[in-house]
């Protein structure tokens, strides 16, 4: 069962490199979202520019999960865009919400091969340096 993370780390790591280009050169069109407020939300997000934060974020993770290096890093980086794109999805776009939740089986596939690594982070009273 060691290759199944192994696999899902490859397809997490080419689902956001891809995404997270796309954001940057446009290459997959998208229909604008029907709901009124989903795109208020799209078009605020990019005319401010905090698209670009989001979209350098997953391209990062992305190559940091391909090339094998810093996974846990890429993991933390990701738990937030996941919860980012899955808050939305569930608000304002429930019908698109099943890519959301194939990242997120892969995403968590991957987490408890590196689990180790976040150990501390559920520690309730952490030692202090």
């Amino acid at each position: 069962m060691k290759i199944a993370p192994i696999i899902a780390r490859y397809l997490l790591g080419l689902m956001f490199t891809v995404f997270g280009l796309n954001g940057f050169l446009n290459f997959i069109h998208q229909p604008p979202p029907t709901n009124p407020l989903a795109l208020q939300f799209f078009t605020v997000i990019f005319a401010s520019h905090f698209a670009a934060f989001f979209f350098a974020v997953q391209l990062l993770a992305g190559l940091l999960l391909l090339s094998g290096f810093f996974v846990p890093l890429a993991l933390a980086l990701l738990a937030a865009e996941l919860y980012n794109i899955l808050a939305f999805h569930l608000t304002m776009s429930p019908a698109t919400i099943p890519p959301a939740l194939v990242a997120c089986v892969l995403w968590i596939l991957v987490f408890v091969q590196y689990r180790k690594s976040f150990k501390e982070l559920f520690t309730a009273k952490p030692e202090v340096a």
